[in-house]
């Protein structure tokens, strides 16, 4: 069998952000909930999906606000979007899908520890992240876990994680740190790019393990005196930085493997659901009712 996990919040504000304004028959915002209803709904009708569940990020903030202040947040996050988390959990919810909304801990986070409670259960063959979100390669191991951008249809086993960013997926919250994430709120260090981030932690995995001087590098880097004297100078913000793009793994879940199936689309809450949000013809795309 094989297990999805979907990034909930990234299905979130891609319909958003793609689709026009809707309302609800009582006036509120219904538009990316219709949006994400949509992308799952396909989701499901996919041949190997047997057993699924979703996170969201269901207050934006999470504890990593508490250690780095200008972490990102929903200040300034439209309103109109923030007010549709609820329904949308409630959709997923009536869809038959595992959904964790997430507070102290964000949706990485409970997509993280899924894959390791579950990845390593016998029944299970194969482990699809459904995301986009780069924190998430650090999840991909061998072809028992990999990550799927379902706009693009690609898939990243290891290889594509190590050719898309240029280190191995284990690497990848040393290489956030070194260049930073702007949708994060986190801005890495200073003259570390994306290219000389790759090329030292090729060879030295870690940040801990890089040489405090460059002449030990033995890497063919203009700059590498100064990205030396930059890291050595700013190295226990680059720890910091890690801890934040480092996923957890002991986020509060619930439910075991056999919980996880889907079985179909429970019709009265679905059709109830579609009533309350003005979703005629949703209900016709749905292929298989509880």
């Amino acid at each position: 069998m094989k297990l999805h996990l979907v990034d909930a919040t990234f299905e979130l504000f891609r319909a958003y952000f793609s689709r026009p304004a809707q309302t609800a028959p009582d006036g509120r915002p219904v538009n990316a909930v219709r949006g994400l209803l949509e992308s799952i709904l396909s989701l499901l009708r996919e041949d190997d999906l047997s057993h699924i569940a979703a996170a969201t990020d269901h207050v934006i903030e999470s504890w990593r606000n508490d250690v780095y202040p200008a972490y990102k947040s929903s200040i300034g996050m439209p309103v109109d979007l923030l007010a549709q988390f609820g329904d949308a959990e409630r959709a997923l919810r009536a869809l038959g899908v595992t959904t964790w909304a997430m507070v102290e801990d964000e949706a990485d986070d409970a997509i993280a520890t899924a894959v390791s409670r579950f990845s390593g259960d016998p029944a299970v063959e194969q482990t699809i992240i459904c995301s986009v979100d780069k924190d998430l390669a650090q999840c991909v191991a061998d072809g028992r876990v990999v990550l799927r951008d379902r706009m693009r249809g690609i898939t990243y086993d290891e290889a594509g994680v190590m050719a898309k960013f240029g280190v191995k997926p284990e690497s990848i919250p040393d290489y956030l740190a070194l260049v930073g994430d702007s949708s994060d709120g986190y801005p890495g260090l200073p003259g570390w790019g994306a290219k000389s981030a790759a090329a030292v932690l090729q060879r030295f995995e870690h940040i801990e393990a890089i040489p405090a001087s460059a002449l030990d590098w033995e890497i063919p880097l203009r700059n590498a005196t100064q990205l030396a004297a930059t890291l050595r100078q700013q190295k226990a913000d680059a720890f910091l930085y890690r801890r934040l793009a480092t996923l957890g793994r002991d986020a509060q879940i619930d439910g075991d493997l056999a919980s996880l199936a889907w079985n179909g689309v429970p019709r009265g809450p679905f059709l109830a659901l579609c009533d309350e949000l003005g979703f005629e013809r949703i209900r016709e795309r749905v292929h298989r009712w509880a």
